[in-house]
């Protein structure tokens, strides 16, 4: 009797177990969800996900050592939710779980007499995670942060195509509105490439990312900006001149605040298609971080007026992405990297950017602007 207390109380101790390293202060679900809506809430909401996230990580080291269903850690991340788990995204390569697609569980909402899914909550949504430093997965993770590190994509990794077609499948079956995509590190950086390559096609997922890799184009950064700046001076001179035209953007250059201005422009008069600029990603970002820093360099043009999303508003214009971050002063590289950072009860973000060069360089190709076509 006294050694099942004793591994029972071990159990409970464990780091990973959502009540020892989860949220503080969570509302219970119950009916008056139906009411009023956590999921409006957007500190909810940024906690969910990250939730998700985490179990993510969990379900590979469940696998990992050999957990069963009775001790597994995972579940406990994202029932308090009323989710459940519908798929792992498996890679082959090593048979790791790098994601897994999570579902509104309506039999547990039942259960706690919630009726309906909240207002503004998903009925699915597609976790990846980031790269695990554990022996069976690191060769692995390894391969697609290097791959990520030169090519600036992972266009040509497995789980690319897996986490592409399971969203596809998702979003088919419930529709876009109602399926989120959200990743962390490594993750983050693959769900950024998944969420831009369906809002190519017109479908706009809400995405969350939480420290996505920059890295990779930090020595490029000067010479981008050099472009904008002349971008911008061919833009507004173009402008005062009154010129029908604008200048051809085929080419690898920098999306600026005129090009936005431009284009919304041309959008109210009609001359390009509605759906276009739809895409917002939104970014958690921490200043200490040195693998995400570099979407914090602000792009040419105004910044809001004051902090949080008002503060955006009140900028003009909209947006490339929404950029929360995180500023605690100095701190050690795993926490400032750390997924744990966005679920803490004591957090406080401001919404410092709604534009970044990096950003903008990356989802330039959504807001390439049409040829004009000149009337005869």
């Amino acid at each position: 009797m006294a050694k099942r207390v004793a591994e029972e109380i071990s159990e409970e101790a464990h780091p990973y177990d959502f009540h020892v390293s989860g949220p503080r202060n969570l509302s219970t679900p119950n009916w008056r969800e139906i009411i009023n809506s956590s999921w409006k809430d957007v500190n909810y909401r940024r906690t969910v996900v990250a939730c998700f996230v985490q179990a993510v990580y969990l379900l590979e080291l469940d696998r990992q050592e050999n957990r069963s269903e009775d001790n597994a850690l995972a579940p406990k991340w994202w029932r308090p939710f009323k989710y459940k788990l519908s798929q792992t995204l498996v890679d082959d390569r090593d048979s790791s779980i790098f994601g897994a697609i999570f579902e509104w569980d309506r039999a547990s909402a039942m259960s706690d007499f919630i009726l309906i899914r909240p207002s503004g909550a998903p009925r699915a949504v597609l976790a990846l995670r980031g790269t695990l430093l554990k022996t069976p997965t690191i060769r692995r993770d390894l391969e697609d942060d290097l791959r990520f590190l030169t090519w600036e994509s992972l266009k040509g990794s497995i789980r690319f195509t897996r986490a592409l077609e399971a969203l596809k499948l998702a979003v088919e079956r419930f529709g876009s509105c109602n399926v989120w995509l959200v990743g962390h590190s490594l993750g983050a950086g693959l769900a950024l490439q998944i969420g831009k390559a369906f809002a190519k096609q017109g479908i706009y997922i809400e995405t969350h990312l939480f420290n996505p890799p920059s890295v990779s184009l930090a020595m490029g950064l000067k010479s981008i900006g050099e472009k904008a700046e002349y971008i911008w001076k061919r833009i507004k001179s173009a402008v005062e001149l009154g010129k029908a035209k604008m200048p051809s953007n085929s080419s690898n250059e920098v999306i600026t605040v005129a090009d936005i201005e431009e284009l919304e422009k041309s959008e109210s008069e009609g001359k390009m298609s509605t759906g276009l600029k739809k895409w917002v990603p939104h970014l958690y970002l921490n200043n200490s971080d040195y693998i995400c820093c570099y979407y914090m360099d602000p792009a040419a043009g105004p910044k809001p007026e004051g902090d949080g999303e008002e503060g955006v508003k009140k900028a003009g214009g909209q947006l490339a992405a929404k950029l929360f971050v995180m500023s605690k002063g100095p701190q050690k590289f795993l926490e400032a990297h750390g997924l744990e950072q966005w679920w803490s009860h004591d957090m406080e973000l401001q919404l410092a950017l709604h534009n970044s060069k990096l950003i903008n360089r990356q989802l330039k190709s959504l807001y390439t602007i049409p040829p004009q076509v000149e009337k005869p």
